[in-house]
Parts: C-alpha cells; sequence; structure tokens
C-alpha cells in the first residue's frame, strides 16, 4: 500500500481505487481515487480518469476536485471542480509534494 509523506495527505484505502462521477452532462466518468489533500480548511481529491486507453494504475492527467458534502461517516459524498486557478495550483503543489515518492510528475 502506498503512503503520503505529509500529514495533510490522506492515501486512498487500496490502489487502483475506482469512483464513478456523473459529469454535468449526467454522463458517468469513472475516476481513479490518488488521494485527499487537505488545504485551507477544505478536502480536495486527486484523480486520474480511467479508460480502455488509460486503465487504473496507469499515467496521464490529474484531476482536482473539492470536497462539497460529506456522509454520515465523514467520507467525501460529494465532488466540484475547482474554479480558482490559484487554488487549484496550490492544492496540486501539496498534492506533488506529498506524494513525490509515489508519483513522478513531468
Amino acid at each position: 500500500m502506498r503512503e503520503g509523506s505529509a500529514p495533510n495527505f490522506c492515501p486512498p484505502v487500496e490502489e487502483g481505487m475506482l469512483i464513478s462521477l456523473q459529469d454535468e452532462r449526467g454522463e458517468s466518468v469513472d475516476l481513479e481515487f490518488l488521494g485527499l489533500v487537505l488545504h485551507g480548511g477544505r478536502r480536495y481529491g486527486f484523480f486520474f480518469p480511467v479508460s480502455d486507453d488509460a486503465p487504473a494504475l496507469s499515467s496521464g492527467e490529474v484531476v482536482c476536485l473539492e470536497v462539497t458534502e460529506l456522509d454520515d461517516d465523514e467520507q467525501p459524498a460529494a465532488f466540484e471542480l475547482v474554479d480558482d486557478a490559484a487554488i487549484a495550483e496550490e492544492v496540486y503543489a501539496d498534492f506533488q509534494q506529498a506524494t513525490r515518492d509515489l508519483y513522478d510528475f513531468e
């Protein structure tokens, strides 16, 4: 199991963990959960879009989504795209720092 190297990083409970979310058009999108970063009192999830050409545990573009709702167990239940580019850059930098021993960033 992979572990992050920062106190503000929550790794997935298992590698290759997939979730399905609906996009703004109502279409289902499969995403591999890479981890959660706590930043400025908010939670941000990092995901890898999964497809036939890019299966789980492969590499590619990372998507950052803000957690907007928690379930009864305080687990993320709803996400939204991060609209603020400056915040997205800050949390992505936190993610890169926390996972520098796990992933190669170009």
